[in-house]
């Protein structure tokens, strides 16, 4: 009598990191199935940057004003990733079906929206790569980089903190349902102006410029600008270290509260059996 071969299941962090592959791969070979959407993602933030950059040269203001300018252009890309494949997921999810799958599998919603925000991120990343080279290319942006190891670190407490913020408000758009739609189409123009994508927000008064610094992109864009250029330290906000700083406590607070939140979601969702209805 042949053995039956053993089944075995993953479970704790195999199975998390199992959930984080399974929903990042679909997303990283998805940019190669339709190259259309790569070229509009690409498109769109750069052609809105080549207007700011005229707008900066016909003021005669100083040139790392456009390398702002490009560097704010490629940021663009992953608040628009945030915002539409981390923010409305969810609720996305809920009006194709498939929510009611997630809700009940085995592993965690947050390794299921980490998985999302991998894969997003490598797509994102790419395309914020190509706005960089080209419009730097294009306008012959000067960079002096004082510290590439603080530069990754302020670059990636962004994209944690960023992403972070990102499934919080998966779980706010899920439980808002239909307004998700109007709220995700409300934050984007505002994101743009309260976190500097074009210009220092050291130009906003001090509590205005503390207030936009909830965002992460705002701080970090802030202390990246800082790394990268010449005078970019006497348009800083802060100081690189308190930047720094606030971006380790911004990353901790919105996964601790997207944590906090999926969780709610969940009970809902198993308690009134109403949060995967699409009718809600």
């Amino acid at each position: 009598m042949a053995a039956q071969a053993k089944m075995i299941k993953n479970t704790g962090w195999r199975l998390f990191l199992q959930t984080v592959i399974g929903r990042a791969y679909p997303r990283v070979i998805g940019t190669q199935r339709d190259l259309s959407w790569l070229f509009f993602d690409i498109f769109f933030p750069f052609m809105s940057m080549i207007g700011y950059v005229f707008v900066y040269r016909a003021l005669q203001a100083p040139e790392e004003y456009i390398g702002f300018v490009v560097m704010g252009g490629a940021m663009t890309a992953f608040w628009v990733n945030i915002l539409w494949s981390m923010s409305s997921q969810l609720y996305w999810e809920k009006e194709t079906g498939n929510l009611s799958l997630y809700i009940m599998s085995p592993t965690s919603m947050m390794a299921i929206l980490l998985g999302m925000a991998t894969g997003g991120l490598f797509a994102t990343t790419v395309r914020a790569l190509v706005i960089v080279i080209v419009g730097s290319l294009i306008f012959k942006v000067a960079y002096v980089v004082t510290s590439f190891w603080l530069l990754f670190a302020v670059f990636s407490l962004t994209m944690v903190a960023l992403y972070g913020m990102g499934m919080m408000l998966a779980s706010l758009f899920m439980l808002l349902n239909r307004e998700a739609w109007h709220l995700a189409n409300l934050a984007q123009e505002p994101i743009f102006l309260l976190s500097g994508f074009y210009f220092p927000i050291s130009s906003f008064n001090f509590w205005v410029s503390l207030t936009a610094s909830l965002i992460p992109l705002t701080m970090g864009m802030d202390a990246m600008r800082q790394l990268v250029f010449p005078s970019g330290a006497t348009l800083g906000f802060l100081s690189v270290t308190i930047e720094v700083l606030v971006l380790s406590g911004l990353s901790v607070l919105f996964l601790v509260a997207a944590y906090f939140m999926l969780r709610k979601m969940e009970r809902l969702a198993i308690r009134e059996g109403r949060l995967t209805d699409r009718l809600n």
